[in-house]
């Protein structure tokens, strides 16, 4: 399975008729969150009609730019993973979007703790069932990275993501996990045995590939590449 990962649009509405090739070769598409232009929200719903004629297969969020209402512009074309588990093809998609507290001048800013609640119903699917194995086969999309990876690098000094975040890919070990939002930290990274991604912004045209296999009833990643317009 190919999936192409790709995160903060912000309106660059123009940067996704120049990746026709690449949408052509996706299986999928993980989308980290801002459609909209910082300050203004307006413009996500744009952003959003023009990703949805790109792909059948999207799989999204909400970033800090994007209104939180917005959220039922994606749950009417059914590409929204945000607080709810979505199984495709035996992969398993969960989502939380908005990004931590920071100005509180931007649209989606919540507690680390209000973003993790996105991902209690992964736990409350595991409890009921008594099958640890969903995580092994989970890709989690966040718009706010988690912290102390490159991940969410502003520079050398100072990591944004949150450790909550960090702290909770530790514990559980998905597959992958997907962000955005620091757009200097575009880059690949681990913890433990997860595979982080942030793509980079795709207004600065910057996107990644994941690329995936499945043995028996697990995925396994085969490679990853971070690429530029």
């Amino acid at each position: 399975m190919k999936l192409l990962v790709i995160s903060d649009l912000h309106a660059a509405n123009q940067i996704l008729d120049k990746m026709d090739e690449q949408f052509s070769k996706a299986d999928g598409v993980l989308f980290a969150g801002d459609f909209a232009e910082c300050f203004k929200p307006e413009t996500g719903k744009a952003a959003l009609d023009k990703l949805c004629l790109k792909h059948d297969t999207i799989f999204a969020v909400l970033g800090n730019c994007d209104n939180e209402d917005f959220m039922e512009e994606l749950e009417a074309r059914d590409i929204c993973v945000e607080n709810t588990l979505v199984f495709h093809e035996g992969l398993a998609v969960a989502g939380a979007g908005g990004g931590t507290i920071f100005t509180g001048k931007t649209e989606f800013e919540r507690t680390e703790e209000d973003i993790l609640s996105d991902f209690n119903i992964i736990n409350t699917s595991v409890e009921q069932t008594g099958d640890k194995s969903l995580w092994q086969n989970l890709v989690l999309i966040s718009h706010n990275p988690p912290k102390d990876t490159k991940c969410d690098a502003v520079n050398a000094e100072l990591h944004a993501g949150s450790q909550m975040f960090t702290d909770f890919i530790k514990e559980n070990q998905p597959l992958a996990v997907i962000c955005g939002h620091i757009h200097e930290g575009c880059g690949i990274d681990k913890i433990g045995n997860t595979t982080v991604i942030n793509p980079g912004s795709l207004a600065e045209g910057k996107y990644a590939w994941l690329n995936l296999s499945k043995e028996n009833d697990s995925w396994e990643i085969d490679s990853t590449e971070l690429c530029n317009l």
